[in-house]
Order: C-alpha cells, then sequence, then structure tokens
C-alpha cells in the first residue's frame, strides 16, 4: 500500500504541491461554443502575441470555419496586413533577431494551452510583477524568472509583489496594482480569458465535434454490450 501511495504522489501534476504556498492559480472561464470570445482572442493574439510567437497548426482559414465568420472578414479584422486567408498563423519576427534579443526562440503557442492548462496560462498572463533586478524589468509569479516582457503592461498597468521567505524560499504570496493601465481590472481579466480561450481552441479545434460525437459513441457502445449479453444468455443458455 505504501509504495501505490507513493506512486500516486508522484503522478501528481507539479501545480498541485505548488498551490501550496504562494499565489494559487486562477480560474478561467473557457467555453469554446463563445465564438464572440473567440474571435475576440483571435483579435488579442495577432496584436499581441504574433509579432513573436507563431500558432503554426491552425490556419486563417480554419477559424472563418469554425467561427462562421466571412473570410474577409477575418483578413479584415484578425489577420495580419497582406496575409492570405490559407496561411498559418506564423510570425515574422526572424529568429536570429529572436535568440539575440531575448536569449532564445520564442515557442510556438499552438498547443500550450494543453500542455500547460488554462488556469495556468491564464494566471501567468495575469502574473506580472515589478522587478528591477531582471533584464527585462519584469518577473512572474507563476513562472519565476521568466525570459518574456510583460506585453500587455499597457492594458494591465504595472504590479507589484509582496513577497516572503518560506521555507529558505522566496515565494510571491500576493500582488498589488501600483499603476493602473488603460483597461480596468475587470476588463482586462476579460481580455486574457477571451486570449486564453483562443488559445484552448487552437490547442484542438475539434473539441466541440469531438465531445458531441462521444455522446453517440457511448450510446453506441451501451446498446451493444446490451446485445452482447441477450447473445451470450442466448448461446449458454442450453450449456447450463
Amino acid at each position: 500500500m505504501k509504495k501505490i501511495f507513493y506512486t500516486l504522489l508522484l503522478l501528481l501534476p507539479v501545480s498541485v504541491f505548488a498551490s501550496g504556498a504562494g499565489i494559487e492559480l486562477e480560474e478561467a472561464d473557457i467555453d469554446l461554443s463563445d465564438t464572440a470570445s473567440l474571435e475576440r482572442g483571435a483579435q488579442h493574439f495577432v496584436t499581441y502575441c504574433l509579432g513573436c510567437h507563431s500558432a503554426k497548426h491552425i490556419r486563417y482559414k480554419r477559424i472563418a470555419l469554425d467561427l462562421n465568420i466571412d473570410e474577409a472578414k477575418v483578413l479584415k479584422d484578425i489577420a495580419p496586413l497582406n496575409a492570405n486567408i490559407y496561411d498559418k498563423m506564423n510570425t515574422a519576427m526572424n529568429r536570429h533577431d529572436a535568440t539575440k534579443w531575448f536569449g532564445t526562440y520564442p515557442p510556438d503557442l499552438s498547443l500550450i494551452a494543453r500542455s500547460r492548462g488554462a488556469d495556468w496560462l491564464y494566471s501567468y498572463l495575469k502574473g506580472f510583477y515589478l522587478d528591477e533586478s531582471k533584464p527585462l524589468g519584469v518577473n512572474n509569479s507563476v513562472f519565476k524568472d521568466v525570459g518574456m516582457p510583460n506585453v500587455l503592461w499597457q492594458l494591465q498597468g504595472e504590479q507589484t509583489a509582496v513577497i516572503k521567505n518560506i521555507d529558505g524560499q522566496e515565494v510571491v504570496t500576493k500582488l498589488t496594482l501600483a499603476e493602473p493601465g488603460e483597461l480596468s481590472p475587470k476588463e482586462f481579466d476579460r481580455f486574457v480569458n477571451d486570449l486564453v480561450n483562443f488559445l484552448v481552441y487552437v490547442g484542438e479545434p475539434v473539441q466541440m465535434e469531438r465531445k458531441a460525437m462521444g455522446k453517440y459513441v457511448l450510446f453506441f457502445i451501451l446498446m451493444f454490450t446490451v446485445v452482447a449479453y441477450l447473445l451470450k444468455r442466448e448461446y449458454w443458455k442450453d450449456i447450463h
């Protein structure tokens, strides 16, 4: 029993242990049926993220189809200037320049929501705070010493952190808005949620269809089980 218990502990996500001290992850309100939110999230991604990060596993054509948006509107309101409807969401940033400026090439974000989780991503984007000891002047309460600037600082404002020493480690326990941004805290929460909602969609565009189809698959399995059981009884009744 002890071996089983310790094995289960090792399988627990790291975030479970991380929530024991410091700032806990905030819950993102993910709704892939909210096409208006997904459209806003796509616009936010192109405006604030595409300059450095790609989402190369999705095309603007797919966004138009899934969100039921006219292709001309996608090219006008979402895609960057001179983009083609069949283009992937690739950044124009040069790999050499990115490595020179940031120390590494910014990762593709197609699967970031699947690998990190929506709550992690939502909390990360809201978790930047001022830290003059860092080259970019900011740090992050969820991803310590991250090498990414706070590209949303004008919208959110500037935050300061309350840091306490817990078990010999400096832990961020609270973030305080020191300088308001262009958006109110509630508006910024919705902004980030729309962006995360879009990234969740990008990670698996067919998720809604998969879940809808899952109900029919389960119904088929149930009916097949009943038929198989009745057939088994018919075959074995003479033996018993």
